[in-house]
């Protein structure tokens, strides 16, 4: 049997599509992470076994999905098969035999069980557990595979460091002429022992004592300045990184954001950080360190050639030892990386979310799942300190016995007349300045490998495609005739098979109010997010016009909607930036139109410093419907020619929604408007009523028209009024 393959899941929830793709690599195709990914429907819950199956019959496999009895899988089961490890995983069994069960784990790399310890993962009641069989057809090797680039991103790294070419030069001259004052010290320890003591000559010795004197003088001022440099090199290597790394998060689709949890997002901020201080600092001090190895081994080989050559093979046996821990690092990095991503969403869920957890009473079980997060973290710890410690010790050991092996040697030659007393203490000397460049490289190698990894997950990011590859190639001027048609789309969420719209044809009429209701699920919110363009149809098409949406240029055509979404969001800032959000200089005029029209203008004209008054992130300091009239002033401010409302109007009370819907009536007259809302006076003068229910148009008219027919719209209509309730 050929080697299997091992490829490292870069997220925790990749392990479904992970496994896929060593399947492939094994069979002879390559494909891209991002492309299994997408026919698996990964989300934040990572992939479902249909899922798995679905994206491997898309590039030519054939599936079966079985629960058996762990005999019947060691002894029948063509392999390789993706295995459900303990209810949560997934991972690759390629081999069996009478003592082992072989797999290639995503997480934790090519393994091997033995028959108890792979049942006690694998099955999840009785003897049984979950297999996906995967085997090629001939429609797998005429698929074609995708190009995957080997490229490692070091290329586009390295280029944040060109505009600081100037800055670079200088710091290799203060390298170079530290370098060349260190050169001296050796011969000064000699001249000092060999000439000043011998002779019993004090101001010979004074005199050499001033000049190291002025040398380490010389050589702190060289430090200074190259300390100062390099912080500035640092600061603004760290800038730029992060701020691309915004710009391209920026540019994705908020398709990328539903499979990712925050705390994921927030450790990319962690991972830059690691490669900026590789590039700043760990390949600065590593060239620094290989001027110094270079000077000082050269003046090793003048004084003794044989202890340099005991230096260089304790050197190698030391390097061998250390690197022969790094994919252990290697894989206790990715762990390491998953835990403190869900440790870092958890606790931003409970700050966010504790006014419900107190309400719920749910204080200890909370704390309890961060302390069983935190707990599997200290393991990961405890594991890392003792690899490290094992580490410590055999390389204390090999230094330590080097560097006794090098003072028997020059003690040696002192006592036979080979070398003086100040060579010897001129060679300990060149000894301790050769230790330093070993140990930094050793850390270079290190912060090398956290670099490598980071960048690896940063590339998952870099190489998505954006919202909008090409804008050059859109639409950038709207058509005359700006009313919307839906013909026959349909849509499913990334995971989900069953389809959230479906076949749906709907006419949205320029300048004209369009009403959505339905039950709870029934797609209301789903269909406006298809409107905005955050999610592409599964199927179909949505037409402006007689013009294709996808034609249009996603910015354009967001400047012309104006939307109110059930989770608005209002941002940590004042009253005026959170509605007039978009510009550089507020119009105060329309400011305070906006606030009149949404009937706020009276409560933020009470607040001591007015629209300056600076609210929280989740409108801090203010109720529901207060916040709901600031983004609707939001919309009013803008002055949109398409305004999209999803229950923008539930939070008020019966007088505020009065006023302010006969207050946008008239902002709303010329607008094309859609309207998603369970309240009858929000939707009652519609010029058309659409009634959905599990993704289909269940009826479309008027109020007047739809009462008449008693059929769904009626029955919500007579629930709401019988039962006073939205």
């Amino acid at each position: 049997m050929k080697r299997f393959p091992f490829i490292k899941q870069l997220y925790e929830m990749d392990c479904g599509p992970t496994s896929l793709l060593m399947i492939a690599q094994y069979y002879g195709k390559r494909f891209t992470l991002h492309k299994l990914k997408e026919k698996a429907g990964n989300n934040r819950a990572g992939v479902s076994i249909s899922g798995l199956a679905n994206a491997a019959e898309s590039i030519g496999f054939k599936t079966l999905s079985a629960r058996l009895p762990f005999d019947k899988f060691r002894e029948l089961a063509p392999l390789p098969a993706i295995a459900y490890w303990q209810g949560r995983h997934f991972l690759v069994v390629y081999k069996t035999d009478r003592k082992f069960i072989y797999v290639s784990d995503p997480a934790r790399g090519q393994l091997r069980y033995t028959h108890n310890e792979f049942k006690s993962g694998w099955v999840e009641q009785g003897d049984i557990g979950s297999v996906l069989f995967v085997e090629p057809t001939p429609a797998f090797y005429q698929y074609e595979e995708d190009k995957v680039t080997q490229d490692s991103g070091w290329e586009y790294i390295f280029n944040y460091i060109k505009p600081f070419k100037g800055y670079i030069f200088q710091l290799f001259l203060g390298m170079l002429l530290g370098s060349l004052l260190m050169l001296v010290f050796p011969f000064l320890t000699q001249s000092i022992v060999d000439v000043g003591i011998n002779t019993n000559n004090i101001g010979f010795v004074n005199l050499i004592l001033l000049a190291q004197l002025m040398l380490t003088i010389s050589r702190t001022s060289v430090e200074f300045i190259r300390s100062w440099l390099l912080l500035h090199i640092s600061s603004r290597l760290s800038i730029n990184i992060l701020a691309d790394f915004l710009i391209k998060m920026m540019k994705l689709p908020i398709s990328f954001f539903d499979t990712k949890m925050t705390g994921d997002l927030l450790q990319r901020i962690g991972d830059h950080r690691r490669i900026e201080s590789f590039l700043s600092s760990q390949t600065l001090s590593l060239i620094f360190s290989l001027f110094n190895l270079l000077i000082f081994s050269a003046i090793m080989i003048y004084y003794n050639l044989t202890i340099f050559g005991v230096f260089v093979a304790g050197s190698i046996i030391y390097m061998f030892w250390v690197l022969s821990f790094m994919n252990r690092r290697r894989r206790l990095d990715f762990r390491m990386f998953d835990q403190q991503s869900a440790a870092q969403s958890n606790i931003i869920q409970l700050i966010t979310s504790i006014s419900e957890i107190k309400q719920q009473n749910s204080e200890r079980v909370k704390r309890w799942e961060w302390e069983h997060l935190q707990a599997r973290q200290f393991r990961i710890n405890l594991y890392k300190l003792s690899l490290n410690q094992i580490q410590d010790a055999g390389s204390m050991l090999i230094n330590e016995t080097r560097n006794i092996f090098i003072t028997y040697l020059t003690v040696r030659s002192v006592m036979n007349g080979d070398i003086t007393f100040g060579t010897m203490l001129s060679i300990q000397y060149i000894i301790g300045q050769l230790n330093g460049p070993i140990l930094t490289f050793i850390g270079f190698m290190h912060s090398f490998q956290d670099a490598q990894i980071s960048l690896e997950r940063l590339q998952e990011i870099y190489k998505q495609p954006d919202e909008e590859p090409d804008p050059s190639s859109k639409i950038t001027r709207l058509p005359a005739d700006q009313s919307l048609s839906l013909d026959n789309i349909s849509f499913s969420y990334p995971g989900i098979q069953q389809p959230v719209i479906e076949s749906l044809s709907l006419y949205i009429p320029a300048g004209k109010t369009t009403a959505v209701v339905g039950s709870s699920g029934s797609g209301k919110t789903t269909l406006i997010k298809l409107l905005l363009k955050y999610y592409p149809p599964t199927s179909g098409e949505i037409r402006l016009g007689n013009v294709n949406l996808n034609s249009v240029s996603i910015r354009l055509w967001r400047d012309q909607c104006g939307v109110v979404l059930q989770d608005g969001v209002l941002f940590s800032d004042t009253i005026a930036r959170n509605i007039a959000v978009a510009d550089d200089e507020i119009d105060w005029e329309r400011l305070e139109y906006a606030c009149k029209t949404a009937n706020i203008a009276s409560f933020i004209e009470t607040l001591p410093q007015s629209y300056r008054t600076k609210i929280g992130s989740e409108g801090q300091g203010l109720s529901q419907g207060q916040k709901q009239r600031i983004l609707l002033a939001r919309v009013v401010y803008r002055n949109p020619a398409i305004v999209i409302l999803d229950e923008a109007t539930n939070a008020l009370d019966a007088n505020n929604e009065r006023t302010i819907l006969a207050n946008m009536n008239e902002f709303l007259h010329t607008k094309t408007v859609v309207v998603v809302a369970h309240r009858l006076s929000t939707v009652i003068n519609a010029d058309q009523i659409v009634v959905l229910n599990q993704g289909r148009i269940q009826e479309c008219g008027t109020h007047d028209e739809l009462i008449l027919k008693h059929g769904a719209y009626f029955q919500l209509v007579r629930n709401q009024l019988s039962l006073g309730t939205d």
